[in-house]
């Protein structure tokens, strides 16, 4: 199936700083003893060895916030020893009175495609992230977000389900800005009643086109590589946005915690195998591709 492989994009990520020092904090996707340390280029190259990746992105790991810079810098610098990554999404606070200044001191850095800053909340305080459930509504933040299209940058959202609806309106706000949907949405509510919500505000973001949606990070939640789950996910997401608006993403090394890279890029195989080849190419290859400038 090298059809599917040749081309391939993938979201490389570099273990948070924060992990490898002080008590572990609780996180999402539950214990992380084994990869509480670097996670070294080289260590990431030896992973997707024999898989067909040809390209990478790397996205933000939540440094500590005022090292912002620093993070994209030794990805940079990293790029530019070992040739991968070949895209970076950096962090920036866009809760700010104003961002430019840095957007300003990020776009030095010539693999620069984008920014996150996680608006991800939930009544589960594990799942939390934002100090609140409405920042896509916040005044700064939609103001700050549109400014990434001066740049030409897209902004990495992740948010649950019940924020969906609001997050459309951040992304109608932006017109001109491409936002790229964390983990197809972040799907945690595995009950009819919760596949629903998230299909209802899935739905709702598909209304914006300037929304895509990333299909990573599918592990999360039910701690395992399962070609089944991935693929049930896949379909309702290709359904809803198409698969010109859908993307691979492997969310390394968080899923190093319950498989392998060559094991989850074999399940995400056998989930595209319902699939037509054009749209596996957009999933695997065309999207992240245009999205993210790969090659440019």
């Amino acid at each position: 199936m090298t059809d599917i492989v040749d081309g391939h994009h993938h979201i490389w990520r570099q273990a948070d700083l924060a992990w490898l020092s002080g008590p572990m904090q609780p996180r999402i996707f539950g214990p992380y003893e084994p990869i509480r340390r670097d996670y070294p280029i080289e260590e990431y190259l030896d992973d997707l060895k024999g898989t067909g990746v040809t390209r990478s992105v790397y996205v933000q790991t939540n440094w500590p916030n005022d090292r912002f810079e620093d993070e994209a810098a030794w990805v940079q610098h990293t790029a530019d020893k070992h040739g991968w990554p070949h895209a970076i999404v950096a962090y920036a606070d866009f809760s700010v009175d104003d961002v430019r200044p840095q957007l300003d001191r990020l776009k030095r850095y010539p693999l620069m495609r984008g920014v996150r800053m996680q608006l991800h909340w939930h009544e589960n305080p594990l799942y939390r992230f934002a100090a609140r459930p409405d920042l896509c509504t916040d005044p700064k933040i939609k103001r700050n977000v549109a400014r990434l299209a001066d740049y030409g940058w897209s902004f990495d959202l992740q948010v649950f389900a019940p924020q969906m609806a609001d997050a459309a309106g951040l992304a109608e706000a932006s017109p001109d800005v491409t936002f790229v949907l964390q983990h197809a949405g972040m799907l945690e509510d595995l009950s009819p009643q919760g596949r629903s919500a998230w299909r209802t505000g899935m739905a709702r973001l598909a209304q914006c086109p300037n929304v895509v949606s990333k299909l990573s990070g599918l592990g999360t939640f039910i701690h395992r590589n399962d070609a089944t789950h991935i693929g049930d996910i896949m379909s309702d997401t290709v359904a809803i946005f198409g698969a010109e608006r859908c993307l691979f993403g492997s969310n390394f090394p968080i899923e190093k915690l319950w498989t392998s890279y060559r094991d989850l890029i074999d399940a995400f195989r056998t989930a595209a195998a319902r699939l037509t080849p054009e749209q596996r190419e957009a999933i695997f290859n065309r999207t992240a591709s245009r999205v993210y400038r790969l090659g440019t």
